[in-house]
């Protein structure tokens, strides 16, 4: 059985790329092949894998670069891959990883994040919800464009793996999948993190800077508070955000995993504020001990135990609010002020862990070779 995996990019440090890492440890002799690849953008532990890149990488240097080029640039570079040689191929990501050559006998597995979120979700993206009627028209003819090809190339993996029944759902509806669809939860390397005894003041944000990830509503809700708060990440609304921000909010970005290990562990609480197709930032939370303040919708509903009449912050993992505003932002964060001392930093710990890295690994290794053995049989017959 010849592996490769194939990752849309590996431009940034979020949580595709975390993924990738855990399929390459799953498949440490396959190759991955890519978009494109910068080492000193990216996490450490891609330098020592087999990476194989596309012509596009001599031009996209940075990932907005290489994300503002995908229309056509991307589909024709991935297009550009030839996979013929391999018997399974084991696809992660949203957009562009579906484009590679296979051969029509060769096993292909999607861990599909969501459907590509530009195609089918733009009100997502800044560059769509806030285009003028003329720029909106020109999105809209490309989107309808893209939509025929990202549904095309999706009837090609003979079996998808989602992360939640939220993101299976969206797939079965997207793509007319109506083969059973694996959930198989990323994973969080608990081993990264700690938990520590001595909790600083702050709250803590960790986050791409980009439009639907809300964290513009988080400065202004800290604004107002005028609580200490750190966001870690950078992106295409950096300046923005940071106009924004009072002199009590701190920003970083480039830290190392140490670093960001002991700004995990030192924070009050982890705020999480966008729907997420699944979200890793708050499980990495949770593996230092820390609460997370999260908005009640997407991945957290799987990661998380909440605070509820069921649940006490004794046997909880985050507090969940209802409506993704300043004002009910402010009201969690009240609201957590008052039980916080309740929550067992042992016990948020141990919940991470059961979403640890090495039971991800297995359970997708199993399923390869169960697909793949049951796919030659097929073939056989």
């Amino acid at each position: 059985m010849k592996i490769a995996l194939v990752q849309d990019g590996l431009m940034c440090r979020g949580g595709g790329e975390q993924v990738a890492l855990s399929f390459h440890k799953a498949f440490p002799q396959a190759p991955i092949y890519t978009q494109c690849y910068q080492p000193h953008l990216t996490f450490p532990e891609f330098q020592g894998c087999d990476i194989r890149t596309t012509w596009l990488q001599q031009i996209a240097k940075t990932d907005d670069l290489m994300k503002n080029l995908f229309f056509p640039f991307g589909i024709w570079a991935m297009q550009s891959h030839d996979l013929t040689e391999y018997d399974v191929i084991v696809m992660s990501g949203t957009h562009c990883a579906k484009y590679v050559k296979v051969r029509p006998d060769a096993l292909v597995i999607s861990y599909s994040f969501t459907p590509f979120r530009l195609a089918w979700e733009p009100t997502s993206y800044a560059q769509y919800a806030q285009a003028g009627s003329v720029k909106k028209g020109i999105f809209d003819l490309v989107l309808n464009y893209l939509r025929d090809v990202d549904f095309k190339y999706g009837q090609r993996p003979n079996h998808y793996v989602a992360m939640t029944d939220e993101t299976a759902q969206r797939l079965r509806q997207t793509y007319k999948v109506d083969k059973p669809i694996k959930i198989i939860n990323p994973p969080v390397n608990a081993d990264k993190f700690y938990v520590s005894d001595r909790v600083k003041d702050y709250f803590l944000v960790v986050s791409r800077l980009e439009y639907y990830k809300k964290v513009d509503l988080v400065v202004e809700a800290f604004n107002q508070l005028g609580y200490p708060l750190v966001i870690v990440g950078k992106g295409v609304q950096a300046d923005e955000i940071k106009a924004a921000a009072g002199k009590n909010i701190t920003f970083m970005s480039g830290l190392s995993a140490q670093e960001l290990a002991d700004v995990y562990a030192g924070c009050r609480a982890f705020i999480f504020p966008q729907h997420e197709d699944y979200g890793i930032t708050p499980l990495e939370a949770n593996a230092a001990g820390r609460p997370v303040i999260a908005y009640n919708a997407g991945g957290v509903l799987t990661t998380q135990v909440s605070v509820s009449v069921h649940n006490s912050p004794e046997k909880a993992t985050a507090l969940l609010f209802t409506e993704q505003t300043v004002d009910s932002l402010i009201a969690a964060v009240k609201q957590f002020e008052r039980i916080e001392d309740q929550f067992n930093s042992v016990y948020i710990r141990q919940h991470a862990e059961q979403f640890d890295e090495s039971l991800f690994i297995k359970r997708i290794q199993d399923f390869v070779h169960e697909k793949y053995a049951v796919f030659r049989k097929e073939i056989v017959v």
